[in-house]
């Protein structure tokens, strides 16, 4: 797999300094939790939940999460249960239509513990598919039984699988009890690390705690609430000394009903220069909340966002793609004879870059820009955006 992948080679050509790299379900977990982008959210009761998958992968979705959770009912868990087994199979045999190698990271959200090693034990070979499960309203008391039961099903599959805690608790919520929470949570993933892919928001239930639901117009940060708590997510369980974890960005409630919402402003040429034009369109589009909220999540320290909607996926990615003036930034900090320290001008003559504060912005970026690529100058995030949606229309070509 790899970003962009969708698109014909000659477009990428045209779109990459440096195109996204390769990577694989076997690659490292710091790879895979920075590779994970947009990770689209899909009901497991779903009948063609496997065709679903084929169709998502050829559009550049990386990451999917197969929902046992609050996504459907509970009279609906066992049908739904029996359903992925059936889906896993298809999508193992072939029948999707989609090679293995490029079926995205799968992730199955579980209600209870039990729900880990009875679906490992289902899913028979097919169990090769799976990338690892999402845990549901995270903390040191929950926790810890779900980690077990993964440690469990990692022995019985003989494979590695990874888990995603969502961060969604009353306690982590609630001023009173947030810095005991998160400090329960940090001794339970510090335990299992290497388990643990990524951590993720769940702003929905933040929200509903308190009987709040922000528009279209507002940001998840616009909500001091939950931008209290974002922030001291972070500031615990996101650090860049090494002890930290990849944090992703929470959901984005909106979408229009057809599910290309670029399409018709963007079927022209990714090069004619009408940028304006065409982050116009894409605002009249009711996209202007959802780029602003993924441009924040980066600067509040996130990375990726839970996506319930295919066509929030490629502006999450597009927005991820690191540009020249970035990487050049980043690899000058990052330089040999830079390591003692000092100030530099950035060769785009408009900033400093002081390298000893710099330098995990830096390492962070180049592991961004070897999953996501870099741009070419003057390509930006609309260039990408339209680049997708036409691929959307058109039939793959030479990749």
């Amino acid at each position: 797999m790899r970003h962009f992948g969708h698109l014909p080679r000659a477009v990428r050509n045209g779109l990459f300094q440096y195109e996204p790299g390769e990577f694989t379900a076997q690659s490292p977990g710091r790879t895979l939790a920075t590779a994970l982008g947009g990770t689209l959210y899909c009901p497991a009761t779903r009948t063609g939940l496997a065709a679903d998958v084929a169709k998502q992968a050829r559009r550049g979705v990386v990451s999917m999460v197969l929902c046992l959770e609050d996504s459907i009912s509970d009279a609906d868990v066992a049908d739904a249960e029996e359903n992925l087994v059936r889906q896993f199979a298809s999508l193992a045999s072939g029948a999707a239509g989609l090679p293995e190698r490029e079926v995205p990271l799968l992730f199955i959200r579980v209600r209870e513990p039990g729900q880990i090693t009875d679906l490992v034990a289902r899913l028979g070979a097919a169990v090769r598919l799976l990338s690892g499960f999402v845990l549901p309203k995270f903390t040191e008391e929950c926790g810890i039984p779900f980690l077990e039961a993964l440690t469990e099903a990692e022995t019985a599959a003989g494979r590695r699988l990874f888990a995603m805690p969502v961060l969604e608790s009353p306690g982590l919520l609630h001023l009173e009890g947030r810095a005991g929470t998160l400090a329960g949570i940090a001794r339970v993933v510090d335990k299992y690390r290497e388990r643990v892919l990524a951590l993720r928001l769940g702003v929905t239930d933040f929200c509903s705690a308190y009987g709040l639901r922000r528009t279209p117009e507002m940001t998840a940060y616009d909500v001091q609430l939950v931008a209290s708590v974002i922030g001291d997510v972070v500031n615990v369980l996101g650090r860049a000394d090494g002890t930290g974890h990849t944090v992703t960005g929470p959901v984005w409630e909106y979408f229009r009903l057809q599910e290309r919402m670029f399409k018709p402003q963007l079927r022209q040429s990714i090069f004619t220069g009408q940028a304006e034009k065409l982050r116009t369109a894409l605002i009249d589009h009711d996209m202007d909340g959802l780029l602003r909220e993924i441009e924040l999540d980066r600067a509040n320290g996130l990375l990726g966002k839970t996506c319930i909607h295919p066509s929030h996926v490629l502006p999450v990615h597009a927005l991820s793609v690191v540009s020249l003036e970035e990487y050049s930034d980043a690899t000058d900090i990052l330089r040999p004879e830079r390591s003692g320290g000092g100030v530099v001008r950035s060769a785009y003559t408009n900033k400093m870059n002081e390298v000893k504060p710099h330098r995990a912005w830096a390492e962070r970026t180049l592991l961004r820009a070897e999953m996501f690529g870099v741009a070419r100058e003057g390509v930006g995030f609309v260039d990408l955006l339209a680049a997708g949606a036409r691929a959307a229309d058109e039939p793959a070509g030479e990749r």
